[in-house]
């Protein structure tokens, strides 16, 4: 996942941080739960893969103590910064064309990072790699295509305005190179890199707050894109923008799938 590789939603960008607290309200208590249930504690080396913002790097600091280490690792590292300080390290890395940056990691995570990586398996069987024998791997990733709409129950216009919109950003997705429906094969991918003991669920909103706040945050970030491509004119845009601040939709997400496994 490289900018040349026209990456849709740049880090650098002022909306970034708004999703990635939208994502942290959402998708935070199903990742800590899962990371929990893999025993995360003091003395563990973990690798943050995408790490984006700094809430899971930030909650895993606190599990390690001192004794343990996370490498925290994005192609554009501006929003974890704040949180590189001991045990964290912060290092710049393209998972999808780089080394792993070390071995024998107990614990290897990615949120969200995979369905954009254009060489994914690849990366997965990086990460598969990195991990010491008996180490956690825990990728968690969207499957727009197993949920595409923003409004499932779709019973007026703004409802179909919204997912029309919806749909426009999921072509721009698809024609940058994400996998859609990539989140479903995480399990059999994960045992195909011969990990033991996969297990996978699914976390899907079907409305709150942070969901309308991602949602506000994406449309403006991608506004540009929607209109030069005429998947949508300005005016649709003001007027969803509208209707989700009004909170009068029921707004959902892709449904997140998170699946984890164990190195034997």
């Amino acid at each position: 996942m490289t900018r040349t590789d026209g990456y849709l939603l740049d880090n650098r960008q002022t909306e970034a941080a708004e999703r990635f607290d939208a994502f942290a309200d959402l998708f935070d208590p199903t990742t800590f739960r899962h990371l929990t249930a893999l025993g995360v504690g003091p003395g563990w080396r973990c690798w943050e893969v995408g790490a984006g913002g700094t809430s899971v790097v930030s909650w895993l600091a606190k599990k390690v103590g001192r004794t343990g280490r996370v490498v925290a690792t994005d192609i554009d590292t501006s929003r974890v910064v704040p949180a590189a300080r001991p045990p964290v390290e912060v290092r710049v890395h393209d998972v999808g064309a780089h080394e792993p940056p070390g071995e024998d990691f107990d614990l290897v995570h990615a949120r969200l990072v995979l369905v954009h990586v254009p060489d994914r398996e690849r990366a997965l069987r990086s990460m598969v790699t990195s991990l010491r024998p008996g180490g956690r791997i825990l990728v968690e990733d969207a499957d727009p295509a197993l949920q595409p709409l923003s409004c499932p129950d779709q019973h007026g216009p703004e409802q179909q305005l919204a997912n029309r919109l919806r749909n426009g950003f999921r072509q721009l997705l698809a024609d940058r190179g994400a996998d859609l429906a990539f989140g479903r094969r995480l399990p059999r991918l994960l045992r195909d890199a011969g990990l033991s003991r996969v297990q996978a669920d699914a976390y899907f909103p079907l409305t709150s707050p942070a969901c309308a706040a991602l949602e506000l945050a994406t449309i403006r970030q991608i506004r540009d894109q929607l209109v030069t491509a005429g998947l949508a004119t300005d005016q649709e845009i003001d007027r969803h923008l509208a209707n989700v601040a009004s909170g009068s939709l029921d707004l959902t997400t892709a449904p997140m799938i998170s699946a984890w496994g164990r190195k034997a």
